[in-house]
């Protein structure tokens, strides 16, 4: 009996021995900084790093930002809430390093750009929607053919303006942009060039609502007159040379310094010029962040979203699914629709992250 117990206490001994041991892990070197990238479990190139999104008040930054936060949390990373603001507090937080992604546009966001630190500070990564962004001035086909309209200048004329005004005032109601939106600033600057502050002036306000006005108006056929932005759910009702005509303006005229480097070959579509450039839509990241996650940045550069499933995503919202959740979960049914693509380009983003080891 005595060599028995004798036994039972050895091993007791070794057990709780072994038990310290194993409780004596290597320590957890990730922080939750955003320049961190380091991590201690394979296959998690983000794990403890912390990243900040932000979009734009549009549902398409907003879908497609989802999309890339499901990508970053799968890569490990502790994704904050994406914050939704203007175009000019985007940059702002970007300068100020209060987000380190955002969905932006190339050259219509440029003098922004350059505001919040520019290439030193800042880098376009990826093209995340797979085709060209382009705007212009449209009016509804009717008006545009009775009244032989081609361009916005046409506009001056006080009797040509009074056929878009809606409020009474004598002067045409343009619909525009959101206030602090890039493209506001860009009409407000043309209005100011083209010399029509006096017949034209731009409604500005939220986009559902300066859209559902546009609906209403051409279909009590009145004339209309406003912004037109192809990656909108607008374009698969109110389509260019079917209900609508595009209004060319007399020279390419762009606001800020880079607004001067933009030439009419860079604003002319299908031999019209429509006045603002042919633009790419990217995503504007902290070079901070990017060098210390390589990671990220593959996965930035991977994601490319078709417009087609972007402007799904906007008439879903037009009709009612525009909360955050509902974004949120129509990303993850995109992801889950393009699992085999999805799953590839994560694995070129871990490799990324492996390889910087």
């Amino acid at each position: 009996m005595k060599l028995h117990t004798k036994k039972q206490t050895f091993a007791i001994v070794v057990a709780l021995l072994v038990g310290l041991i194993a409780c004596q892990s290597t320590p957890d070197r990730a922080t939750n900084s955003p320049g961190s990238s380091r991590s201690t479990q394979v296959g998690l190139p983000g794990k403890g790093v912390k990243v900040r999104p932000g979009s734009g008040s549009t549902v398409a930054g907003q879908f497609v930002s989802e999309i890339l936060r499901i990508g970053l949390e799968k890569l490990g990373y502790e994704v904050e809430e994406l914050k939704v603001l203007n175009r000019t507090t985007i940059f702002l937080a970007l300068g100020n390093d209060e987000i380190d992604v955002a969905t932006t546009l190339e050259k219509l966001d440029a003098n922004f750009f350059e505001k919040a630190g520019g290439e030193k500070k800042l880098e376009r990564v990826g093209l995340f929607a797979d085709d060209d962004i382009i705007q212009g001035y449209v009016i509804d086909k009717k008006t545009a053919e009775q009244y032989k309209l081609t361009n916005l200048v046409q506009l001056k004329d006080p009797k040509l303006a009074k056929l878009f005004d809606s409020d009474g005032d004598g002067k045409a109601n343009l619909t525009g942009c959101p206030l602090g939106s890039t493209c506001e600033l860009v009409i407000d600057h043309h209005l100011k060039v083209y010399g029509l502050e006096n017949t034209v002036k731009q409604d500005k306000g939220e986009f559902e609502v300066l859209k559902a006005d546009i609906i209403a108006r051409y279909r009590q056929g009145k004339p209309i007159l406003y912004n037109y932005f192809n990656l909108d759910w607008l374009t698969s009702v109110l389509q260019p040379d079917k209900n609508v005509t595009w209004l060319e303006v007399p020279f390419t005229s762009l606001p800020g310094e880079k607004g001067k480097e933009i030439t009419q070959k860079d604003t002319t579509v299908g031999g019209k010029n429509l006045g603002f450039a042919v633009d790419r839509a990217r995503l504007v990241v902290s070079r901070q962040f990017l060098e210390a996650n390589p990671a990220a940045k593959r996965w930035f550069e991977l994601v490319r979203v078709p417009f087609e499933d972007i402007i799904t995503q906007e008439k879903l919202a037009r009709e009612g699914q525009n909360s955050s959740k509902d974004i949120r979960r129509n990303a993850e049914v995109w992801v889950k629709n393009h699992q085999a693509l999805v799953d590839g380009w994560l694995k070129e983003a871990q490799t990324a992250g492996k390889a910087s080891k």
